[in-house]
């Protein structure tokens, strides 16, 4: 019998049997089941700077406590000049002297930290410290670190010093870099000079002589073709001059107190028998060098800075070659304990001020306050009511350690750039002081460092420095021709180029923080329609060799004007010669 339903006792019988449903699962979810046991996850450490070099892999490690450290390790002496770019040296310490719970005191090391802002001082502890370890291995160790732009000059000459104690008591840089400056270090002119380097021409900067800072105006005046007279005795119009200074506070200080001197007055590199008094236009310093420029007198601002030769000065440790052999594990050990501060202080804001507090016990000046605020770099209204950037500063992890030395993904030895290029500098203002200068390969070790890389890759995890380029560059910071030499009407570089190619390739990595303009230039000869695909193909044949150089794609722009810009009279053949060119330009 067939049973007809309404269609009102239909959905009685869904509704019923959809609530059955709903009921059994309910009870189904009711019932006791195993699951997992509920965490305690701890306190979370996430990092909280922008600059974090770790990410979610971070771990706060606890701050070294104030207690001495009783390890029973090698005890060393290391001489450090008042420099942010130590900040993870001073975090891994602990203090003064390694405290117990630091990385250095893991590290089994017993170290106490020297301020020394003197090089030649820095020089003479070396040098006697190479003798006493001749006679006796016990002898504590010596470390001495500053600038790494200055150290071809300072290697050739504390390698002379150490030449009658043998070949291995010869000085090594050890691959102990933990920071560089990140603007600190700078040129600081009138407001005039930025907006065109040539009002330069003829004035006079005050910076310690064929060291340090004085490289940044060394590099900044090449890369816009301007002289540097070399000779602090005299005046030179159509160049740059210097007025010697004997420390980085000293130079700012000849600003402020309006120093002059007398200087006899030389043409075309003959004097004149006429003397002339010059006074200081600006200032090669760093801090607190260049925060007493502001806060004192005012009316200097930042012409080029580390900022923007971001690999120009990496700090560089030197030590006598026989005591690092006889101590590898020590420096592997420091180089590692040393990493991990970078990630620390790079993270971690707390860790950041431990390094600001333990730098104003190491420098004695100041307060940890003041050490932080220039660590990090800050924009203020100097005296005169200037803006002006003062201060600066980053440290390395283990990754920017091997970018630096050429052990990273890019294979682009940075720090052999720097020396070269420096080197270079010094042997060309100076001859008769510095004819030649220590070779890259012999002045530094690598080996500890790839040690630590190949036995640690765990310690590669943090983020490296990477800098940001803009789209394109619409601030110049210098400008310079090129006459590089193309095959007739095409645009294959002859091979007579690539020396200066080179040069080009590793002024772009000195000056790593600017964009790199490449532009091509033909002469009048022919059309618009042929000059200006040919320049362009030009510029880009100068692009392409950079890039197989190791130069980032992000970071160069390419274009082609044809006979658009010339600089000289197209009616004559030399006229023609210099239009025919390739302008590079470092701009932001």
């Amino acid at each position: 019998m067939t049973i007809k339903l309404k269609p009102a006792g239909k959905l009685l019988i869904i509704a019923a049997i959809v609530t059955t449903g709903i009921l059994a699962i309910r009870w189904y979810q009711r019932q006791p089941k195993e699951v997992g046991d509920s965490i305690a996850i701890g306190q979370v450490a996430l990092p909280d700077v922008a600059e974090a070099s770790l990410s979610t892999n971070a771990v706060k490690l606890p701050l070294p406590t104030t207690e001495p450290a009783n390890n029973g390790g090698s005890q060393i002496t290391w001489e450090r000049m008042a420099w942010n770019s130590q900040f993870s040296g001073m975090y891994a310490n602990g203090g003064m002297r390694t405290t117990r719970g630091s990385l250095f005191d893991k590290a089994h090391v017993d170290i106490t930290y020297v301020r020394q802002d003197d090089c030649n001082k820095q020089m003479a502890d070396l040098v006697k410290f190479a003798k006493e370890y001749q006679s006796s291995s016990n002898t504590p160790g010596v470390l001495i670190t500053f600038m790494g732009d200055g150290m071809p000059a300072f290697m050739t000459a504390l390698s002379k010093e150490l030449e009658p104690l043998g070949p291995e008591y010869q000085p090594i840089i050890l691959p102990l870099t933990h920071g560089k400056s990140y603007g600190e270090d700078q040129v600081m002119g009138p407001q005039s000079w930025k907006q065109d380097p040539h009002n330069a021409i003829g004035k006079a900067v005050a910076g310690v002589l064929r060291d340090g800072d004085i490289n940044i105006l060394l590099k900044w005046a090449g890369d816009n073709g301007l002289k540097v007279n070399p000779d602090e005795t005299t005046y030179d119009r159509e160049a740059i001059n210097i007025i010697a200074a004997n420390d980085f506070l000293d130079a700012p200080n000849k600003y402020i107190t309006g120093y002059s001197e007398k200087r006899k007055i030389v043409v075309n590199g003959r004097t004149t028998g006429k003397d002339t008094t010059i006074g200081v236009d600006a200032v090669a310093t760093w801090t607190p060098g260049d925060v007493n420029v502001a806060t004192k007198k005012g009316g200097l601002v930042t012409i080029a800075s580390t900022k923007q030769y971001a690999a120009q000065m990496p700090n560089q440790t030197i030590a006598i070659k026989k005591w690092a052999y006889d101590h590898r594990t020590d420096v592997e050990n420091m180089i590692i304990a040393l990493a991990m501060a970078g990630d620390q202080v790079r993270s971690f804001n707390e860790a950041k001020a431990f390094a600001a507090k333990v730098s104003a016990q190491v420098y004695q000046e100041q307060t940890p306050e003041y050490w932080l605020k220039y660590y990090n770099g800050v924009e203020e209204t100097d005296m005169q009511g200037l803006k002006v950037n003062l201060g600066g500063s980053t440290v390395f992890n283990l990754s920017d350690m091997a970018n630096t030395y050429g052990l990273g993904n890019d294979k682009v030895d940075r720090y052999k750039a720097v020396y070269n290029t420096f080197g270079n500098l010094m042997v060309k203002m100076y001859p008769a002081i510095m004819p030649s200068f220590m070779p890259y390969e012999k002045a530094v070790d690598k080996s500890f460092l790839f040690s630590v890389i190949s036995n640690h890759p765990e310690l590669l995890e943090g983020k490296s420095i990477e800098a940001q380029y803009a789209s394109q560059i619409t601030s110049a910071v210098s400008s310079k021709s090129y006459s590089i030499v193309f095959e007739t009407g095409s645009a294959n570089i002859h091979p007579s180029s690539y020396r200066m190619l080179d040069e080009i390739f590793e002024s772009a990595v000195v000056a790593e923080g600017l964009k790199l303009g490449v532009y091509g230039h033909t002469d009048n000869n022919g059309s618009d329609a042929i000059n200006i695909p040919l320049s362009e193909k030009r510029a880009n044949a100068v692009k392409a060799y950079l890039l197989k150089k190791g130069l980032k794609e992000a970071r160069i722009e390419t274009k082609g004007y044809g006979a658009s810009q010339p600089i000289a009279d197209n009616n004559t053949e030399s006229g023609k010669s210099k239009n025919r060119r390739v302008e590079i330009v470092l701009g932001e």
